[in-house]
C-alpha cells in the first residue's frame, strides 16, 4: 500500500469528494487493500481490528457502486451493538455528504412504527443490528430481495453475543446475488463456517497484522480542551515541559500549514512536513530536525513515516488521527534507544470515543492532565532560568563581560541589573502573552428545547439554528439528542444565557421553541 492515495481506488468522485472533506490524506491498510477487491466485485473477508478504518472501507466502495433510487434497500450492514450501528450510520453519512444516498439504522429501544415509516418512504442503506432487523423480517416491514451489499461489521462479537443464529437467518432473506463483505477481528470456527456456507467460493481474505508498540518506555496523557483553545493549550504545554524535540501531529495537511506559520510568528524553531511538499524539501526538513537545528517538527501521518530520530522526547497529538493503528505509529516515535518518551493527546468532548478506542487497542491507560496556568509555567521557567545562570558560573566562560556588568554597576545596584537580564531570558523563553492564568476546563449545560423528530428535526438543522440566532460557535456545542417530542442540547456554561436568550421563542421548522435548562431528571 505504499504510496497510495484515494485517488487510486477507483472510487466515484462525489465520495472521493466527502473523504478530502475529512481531510484523510492517505487511506490506512485495511481501506487501500479492501476497496479495489470491493469494487471489483469479490467477496471479501477483512480480518482487522476495531479503529483502523474498516467502515471507511466498506462504506466509500458501497456508495460508491449503489444506485440512489430509494426505491429498494441496496445495502444492509449489520452491527452487534445500537452503539455501533449509529457510529457507523454516522461515518456512511460524512461519506455519503455529496451523494444522495438515504441511510437508516435500526436498533432495539426506537419505537418500531417510526422505522416502519422511514422504510416505506425508501432509503438506500439499512445499518442495524441483528434482533431489530429480524423483527422487521417478521413483521414483513423490510425487503431484502434486492440487497446487492451485505455488510457484516465485528463478526465474532455479533457471535460472542449470540445472535449467530439471526444472522442465518437474515442471510437467507437476502438476495443469494447480493456481495458479502465480512468484518472480525478475530475467525472463531463459527465465523468459518458462516463465511464457507454463505459467501462465494472466490472470496478475497484480507488479514492486517496488528501492530504492537512497547509503552512501558512512553508515558501517555490526554487534555481536556474546548476546539478554540487546542492552540493556546498546544503553546502551554510546550513552554511548561520545554521539550528539547517534539513532533507534533496533525490530522491534515491544511493543519499542518496553520500550525506550523502560527507557531512561526510565536518565535517556535518549527518547520512542517506533509504530502503536497515536495521530496527535496522533506529531506531538508527532516535533516535539520535529526541534526537539532529544528526544535520542532509538525507533521502529517503520511509524511511522518519512516522518521527514526533518536531524541524525540515527546509526541504531541494535536489532532487524534482517523485510527488507532496511526496512534501506535505516532506515539512509536517518542520512547526510543530505551530512552523514556512522552505523548500527549489533546482532545475535545466529541473526540473522547476515539480515545477509548485507542485505550483498548493498545490496552494502556492515558492519564487525564491539567492545562498549565500561568502560575505554573512562571516557575518552570524560573527554574530554567536559575540553572542556566548557574551553569555559567560554574563554567567560568564569562569573564568577557566583567567590564559590561562594572560600567553597569556604576549606576545601578548589581542584584537589580542580574534581575533585568533574567527578566529578558523570560520574555525570550515565554512563546505566548497568556491573558488568563487558567483556562476555564470545559463545563457544558445540558439544554431542553420543546421540538423534535415529529417537527422533522435533525441534529443539522438544530446546530444550525442555535449557531445562526445566538451567532455561538459551533465549538461550544456538545452532543444534541433529538427525541420524538423534545430535544436536548449541551452547550458550554458561558453560553447558555446567550443561546436561551437569544433563541428561546423563535421558530424552528414552523414551529416555536421554548428553551430552558433541563432538570436532572432528563
Amino acid at each position: 500500500m505504499k504510496n497510495t492515495k484515494f485517488t487510486d481506488l477507483q472510487l466515484n468522485e462525489m465520495v472521493l469528494k466527502a473523504i478530502n472533506d475529512l481531510g484523510f490524506e492517505e487511506p490506512s491498510q485495511i481501506q487501500a487493500e479492501a476497496i479495489p477487491v470491493v469494487l471489483e466485485g469479490y467477496d471479501i473477508i477483512g480480518q482487522a481490528q476495531t479503529g483502523t478504518g474498516k467502515t471507511l472501507a466498506f462504506g466509500a466502495p458501497v456508495i460508491s457502486n449503489i444506485g440512489n433510487t430509494h426505491n429498494s434497500i441496496h445495502a444492509l450492514i449489520l452491527a452487534p451493538t445500537r452503539e455501533l450501528a449509529i457510529q457507523v450510520t454516522d461515518e456512511l453519512s460524512r461519506l455519503s455528504k455529496y451523494t444522495k444516498t438515504r441511510l437508516l439504522p435500526i436498533y432495539g429501544g426506537q419505537p418500531i412504527d417510526r422505522q416502519i415509516k422511514s422504510l416505506k418512504r425508501g432509503v438506500d442503506i439499512v445499518v442495524g443490528t441483528p434482533g431489530r432487523i429480524l423483527d422487521h423480517i417478521n413483521r414483513g416491514s423490510i425487503k431484502l430481495n434486492n440487497v446487492e451489499f451485505l455488510v457484516l461489521d465485528e463478526a465474532d462479537e455479533m457471535l460472542n453475543m449470540g445472535f449467530i443464529d439471526d444472522i442465518e437467518t437474515i442471510i437467507k432473506n437476502i438476495n443469494s446475488e447480493r456481495q458479502t463483505l465480512l468484518f472480525s477481528a478475530t475467525m472463531p470456527t463459527a465465523i468459518k463456517k458462516l463465511a464457507s456456507k454463505y459467501m462465494k467460493k472466490d472470496t478475497k481474505h484480507i488479514s492486517i497484522a496488528k501492530n504492537t508498540v512497547t509503552v512501558d518506555k512512553i508515558k501517555q496523557y490526554y487534555y481536556e480542551i474546548k476546539h478554540k483553545d487546542r492552540f493556546e493549550c498546544l503553546c502551554r504545554i510546550l513552554d511548561l515541559d520545554e521539550p528539547s524535540s517534539a513532533i507534533i501531529f496533525c490530522k491534515t495537511k491544511k493543519g499542518v500549514d496553520e500550525v506550523v506559520e502560527t507557531m512561526q510568528m510565536r518565535g517556535y524553531n518549527v518547520e512542517g512536513m506533509h504530502g503536497d511538499m515536495n521530496q527535496n524539501h522533506r529531506i531538508n526538513t527532516l535533516r535539520k530536525f535529526k541534526d537539532g537545528s529544528l526544535d520542532f517538527l509538525v507533521a502529517t501521518d503520511v509524511a511522518a513515516r519512516g522518521i527514526d530520530v533518536e531524541s524525540v522526547s515527546h509526541v504531541i497529538n494535536y489532532d487524534l488521527p482517523q485510527d488507532t493503528e496511526s496512534y501506535v505509529h505516532r506515539i512509536g516515535r517518542t520512547g526510543r534507544a530505551n530512552k523514556e518518551g512522552i505523548a500527549y493527546s489533546l482532545v475535545t468532548a466529541k473526540e473522547y470515543i476515539m480515545l477509548k478506542q485507542i485505550q483498548k487497542y493498545t490496552k494502556s491507560k492515558i492519564k487525564r492532565k491539567e492545562i498549565p496556568t500561568i502560575d505554573e509555567i512562571l516557575e518552570a521557567k524560573h527554574k530554567t532560568i536559575l540553572k542556566d545562570v548557574k551553569n555559567t558560573l560554574e563554567n567560568d566562560d564569562f569573564k568577557t563581560f566583567i567590564p559590561l556588568a562594572m560600567e553597569l554597576d556604576e549606576e545601578y545596584n548589581l542584584v537589580d541589573v542580574a534581575a533585568a537580564l533574567m527578566k529578558l531570558m523570560f520574555d525570550e523563553k515565554l512563546s505566548c502573552e497568556y491573558s488568563e492564568n487558567a483556562i476555564a476546563s470545559s463545563k457544558s449545560v445540558r439544554l431542553f428545547l420543546t421540538v423534535g423528530k415529529i417537527d422533522k428535526l435533525t441534529p443539522k438543522t438544530l446546530l444550525k439554528f442555535i449557531c445562526d440566532n445566538s451567532n455561538v460557535n459551533s465549538a461550544h456545542i456538545g452532543s444534541i439528542d433529538i427525541l420524538e417530542k423534545f430535544s436536548f442540547i449541551d452547550v458550554d456554561e458561558e453560553c447558555v444565557n446567550k443561546v436561551i436568550n437569544s433563541c428561546n421563542g423563535l421558530k424552528i421548522k414552523g414551529r416555536k421553541v421554548k428553551i430552558e435548562i433541563a432538570n436532572k431528571k432528563r
